[in-house]
């Protein structure tokens, strides 16, 4: 088992990532001697609390939008159900949620227990490159809708969806549209003042802040219950003394994330299509799981390796010191196969043997080289062991 450090090679930047070194340095001071209260009258207090205004604007800046926009939340789940269960309480009697079927665990499993309540899902089918269909989406748009979500970008495939026109057409029916932007911020460039988008969800650890943090953006018209009810906090959307550290930090992250927008775009890119490529090359039968003529994360490849099984696989690897993953973290240990792959229509043994690589801009090319290797040689070995699985 390898611990961090230089010899760890870190390809699972979609499951979490590194904390930027400035990022622990603006958070340090509100784990130490800044540790007032920020709801407290006094001025130790006050300080705080303009720490987290200053922490909202940062956020409200990488997003394209107004600060009072920001709620604070501890993840992506959280916003997830804060935005969705607060449109259905905008108007009790539109029962109906249109989503996709690879969604995140956070939409995908909400929408299933609200179908046992009584709400009716339309789960939006994609192709075998990930995609979903923009008509398919506005066709499934119905006037007792009371929200759209879909996630900007896939976890496992990095396949990004057209949620703008969705929403476009979603906020003409008078329903809401609620994004999971997990993935895609700090990935991709998103500009939210002229955009239909009612809600966007984003989580911290995806883009070098800690664990435990992220933010809800709602649109300044849009009506808000809250999901959590305490003291008041958050403008009185989001009860609960706040995350202090947790703030600052992810507002130091959102300001690196988007001075760095566009190293992800090209660094990260090439560090990216060079591996996939090269695995392509020196792999025989491998192939890309999504993408095609969809646009993906510039950080992100799932692969197919016919006859290889991932956990086989992702033990070589682990024991080697390369970090991967059989898909979303957060499915990690389920005995079923991906639902975004048997979604794609591929079979049960291709969701089974297939492994996603995702890179950041902690990623060199030099460990990029050397992870090659490392994933030739443990799917050389398994081959080996298996030969007559190998289609």
């Amino acid at each position: 088992m390898h611990r961090a450090g230089e010899d760890l090679l870190y390809f699972d930047n979609n499951a979490t990532t590194a904390l930027d070194p400035a990022v622990v340095d603006a958070m340090l001071p509100y784990l130490t001697e800044l540790y007032g209260n920020p709801s407290s009258a006094y001025g130790f207090g006050a300080r705080v609390g303009q720490a987290i205004e200053t922490a909202r604007e940062q956020v409200a800046a990488l997003l394209g939008c107004e600060g009072k926009e920001i709620i604070f939340t501890s993840c992506g789940s959280e916003g997830n159900n804060a935005a969705i269960q607060s449109a259905l309480l905008a108007d009790r009697d539109r029962k109906h949620i249109v989503t996709s079927t690879v969604e995140h665990s956070a939409t995908k499993k909400l929408c299933e227990t609200l179908a046992r309540r009584g709400y009716e899902i339309t789960w939006l089918p994609v192709d075998a490159d990930g995609q979903i269909d923009p008509a398919e989406a506005a066709a499934a748009i119905r006037d007792d809708t009371a929200v759209v979500s879909l996630m900007w970008a896939n976890n496992e495939t990095g396949v990004v969806f057209p949620v703008e026109p969705i929403a476009c057409t979603a906020r003409e029916q008078g329903a809401y549209f609620h994004t999971d932007a997990v993935q895609a911020v700090g990935k991709l460039p998103v500009r939210l003042e002229n955009s239909a988008i009612h809600f966007l969800s984003l989580a911290g650890h995806k883009l070098h802040a800690p664990k435990g943090v992220g933010a809800l953006y709602v649109h300044r018209r849009s009506r808000f219950t809250p999901f959590l009810v305490g003291g008041g906090q958050e403008d009185g959307r989001r009860g609960g003394t706040e995350n202090v550290a947790g703030i600052v930090a992810l507002g130091k992250a959102a300001e690196l994330a988007g001075a760095h927008l566009q190293a992800e775009q090209t660094a990260v890119r090439a560090m990216r299509d060079e591996f996939e490529a090269e695995i392509l090359a020196r792999v025989p039968g491998t192939e890309v799981n999504g993408g095609g003529a969809a646009e993906r994360l510039p950080n992100t490849t799932s692969l197919y390796f016919p006859g290889v099984e991932s956990e086989a696989m992702l033990v070589l690897l682990d024991k080697a010191g390369l970090c991967a993953s059989a898909g979303s973290a957060c499915a990690a240990g389920s005995l079923h196969p991906s639902h975004v792959l048997t979604a794609m229509g591929f079979s049960t043994e291709r969701a089974r043997c297939s492994l996603r690589f995702s890179f950041g801009r902690f990623n060199t090319p030099a460990q990029v080289a050397r992870g090659l290797d490392i994933v030739v040689g443990a799917v050389e070995k398994l081959r080996r062991r298996m030969p007559a699985t190998v289609g």
